[in-house]
């Protein structure tokens, strides 16, 4: 650890080596004149956590949320990572959201075989295709755009991913999710 860098992390993972600031759920705190709010967001790991910055309209999710997808559920349960998803999907459409890897080809191929008929999904897989040709970052991407094509996001509002997933219309919110991660976790396209 340098001397003079504060290190902060999530309290319910335990003591990670060099952590000065464990932190929860609803926690804030200030980091380079910015104030921090810390998200629950347990589901991919059981205590992971994400910084929600208002006032700069930006988010770090980590494997919470990615472009257009979501981290394989390691440790949580589909009540809560579908908690977690209905979280992040409550921030305001201009928040930019940074996650943790570079997934999004993939998934872009992944939530069009569970939505095809979305346009805005449609559209929005085509420059991502381009851009990934290219060699460019697909991420960060805006709130707005997950909420319009990101299939964890979408399961409760979306009849076709319904459908493609093998769920009833009865079915709650986090068996919905379920059976997407399930459909995501064993795709092969």
């Amino acid at each position: 650890k340098t001397e003079g860098v504060k290190v902060y992390g999530p309290a319910a993972d335990g003591q990670i080596p060099c952590m000065d600031a464990p932190l929860q759920g609803g926690d804030t705190f200030s980091f380079g004149g910015a104030d921090a709010v810390v998200m629950d967001v347990g589901g991919h790991t059981l205590g992971h956590i994400a910084y929600h910055f208002p006032g700069e309209k930006t988010a770090f999710v980590g494997d919470s949320l990615f472009s257009l997808g979501c981290g394989r559920m390691f440790e949580g349960t589909p009540e809560q990572y579908w908690a977690t998803l209905q979280r992040l999907r409550d921030l305001p459409d201009d928040t930019t959201i940074y996650c943790a890897h570079e997934y999004t080809e993939s998934n872009a191929r992944f939530a069009m075989s569970v939505e095809p008929g979305n346009p805005e999904l449609v559209r929005r897989t085509e420059g991502i295709m381009a851009k990934r040709a290219r060699g460019e970052p697909t991420v960060p991407s805006l709130m707005g755009e997950e909420k319009a094509t990101n299939p964890f996001l979408r399961g409760d509002v979306s009849e076709e991913i319904r459908k493609n997933v093998g769920a009833s219309d009865g079915e709650d919110g986090a068996s919905i999710f379920y059976k997407i991660r399930l459909g995501k976790d064993s795709f092969r396209g």
